[in-house]
């Protein structure tokens, strides 16, 4: 007999279901939005990045003053972390996964195998940009605001496709983490919350000589 909770499982009364009955209507929706985000943001980072390949001298409209820089950020070799730009990847990635989101908001029911692979694509997207931010953070001590609005959607997208993979049975669990798998389901937007709230708290403690220096 399976020990893997589902959202069945967890759908037991009040606002545990509720939050497990959300996860299952709107995960469609929010990898959609999420990744036609990102897709965005990537979009214009390619832009800017053929406008500044093209004229060196070109500022880029994201760059605003010495800490919102995403010159300094375009200019750095962890900007082509796998020899070429990484807006490439995100224009393909997050394309993919819009459209995969939006196939299953239409109703189209992926097999387990299909989820682990987006769960798999979330993942791999969330270490690329925690790498990233700490190299903004620490290495070239700069900031890209569109870069920041894909870490925005990388961690919402990451959160949710986990927690609907965890409490569906796409990923097997054992029966004894289910109560902590309840309470994540149930406090989905306060995992999300924290984490981007950290983010921000190293943002504010990296560049902390600078804003103090701010009117």
């Amino acid at each position: 007999m399976s020990t893997e909770p589902s959202l069945a499982e967890i759908g037991g009364r009040g606002a545990a279901a509720d939050s497990a009955r959300f996860l299952g209507r709107a995960i469609g929706v929010i990898i959609a939005l999420a990744s036609l985000v990102a897709f965005a943001a990537a979009v214009i980072l390619m832009v800017e990045k053929l406008m500044l390949i093209n004229d060196p001298g070109y500022v880029p409209s994201c760059s605003i003053n010495p800490i919102l820089s995403c010159g300094s950020i375009m200019e750095s070799d962890q900007a082509e972390a796998f020899g070429f730009p990484n807006p490439l990847l995100g224009i393909v990635g997050f394309g993919t996964l819009a459209i995969a989101g939006a196939s299953v908001a239409l109703g189209v029911k992926f097999p387990r195998r299909a989820w682990l692979a987006i769960q798999a694509a979330v993942s791999f997207a969330f270490l690329f940009v925690c790498w990233l931010i700490f190299q903004s953070l620490y290495r070239i001590e700069a900031l890209c605001p569109y870069c920041m609005v894909v870490w925005v959607a990388v961690f919402a997208l990451f959160t949710y496709v986990t927690l609907f993979n965890l409490s569906s049975g796409n990923i097997r669990t054992p029966a004894s983490l289910k109560p902590a798998l309840e309470m994540a389901v149930r406090y989905h937007g306060v995992i999300l919350t924290v984490g981007l709230l950290a983010v921000v708290l190293l943002i504010a403690e990296a560049f902390w000589d600078y804003w103090r220096t701010l009117p």
